[in-house]
């Protein structure tokens, strides 16, 4: 960083920006929204539903709040520590991995704070879980993560 320049500035942006985005989300639909309660924006297809998770995805491991709190926490603080001391990534690898900091960051606030994750998006033409921006986030990420892994080149090392 002796140019100034901070590394990885993309990983940052992604994980500030989710974190942010995904923060305020919440706190609109914990104001406006009452729980359980449906407003559709195109009916029958794309709703906001306040709705509560004391698990993982797809309410996996249901009630499971005080070790899921702890496994956000572990998963943050290593992404952080990687976006700190890593290796330079390419801009693939940067996006994915902030993205995948921000949703296990946004998540694990709503663990720590509120005993529970607030979900409200809720895709109604297929049936689906109602998620929030921070499993949008994870998943964006680790699509992010697969395009790097398949489609782009590692510059070769030369033998010197």
């Amino acid at each position: 960083m002796a140019s100034g320049k901070i590394e990885n500035s993309l990983y940052w942006t992604a994980a500030i920006l989710g974190l942010v985005l995904d923060q305020a989300s919440k706190y609109l639909v914990v104001q406006y929204l009452k729980p359980l309660k449906s407003v559709p924006l195109i009916n029958g297809v794309f709703h906001f539903t306040y709705a509560t998770n004391t698990g993982a995805a797809f309410s996996l491991f249901s009630g499971q709040i005080d070790w899921l709190k702890w496994v956000s926490m572990i998963v943050s603080l290593g992404l952080v520590a990687f976006g700190i001391f890593g290796k330079n990534l390419n801009r693939w690898e940067q996006v994915g991995y902030g993205c995948i900091l921000a949703g296990a960051a946004g998540n694990g606030i709503d663990r720590f704070v509120a005993g529970y994750v607030v979900d409200f998006i809720d895709i109604r033409i297929i049936r689906f879980a109602i998620f929030n921006i921070a499993d949008v986030s994870i998943n964006v990420g680790l699509a992010c993560l697969a395009i790097a892994v398949l489609f782009v080149t590692k510059p070769s090392k030369s033998k010197n």
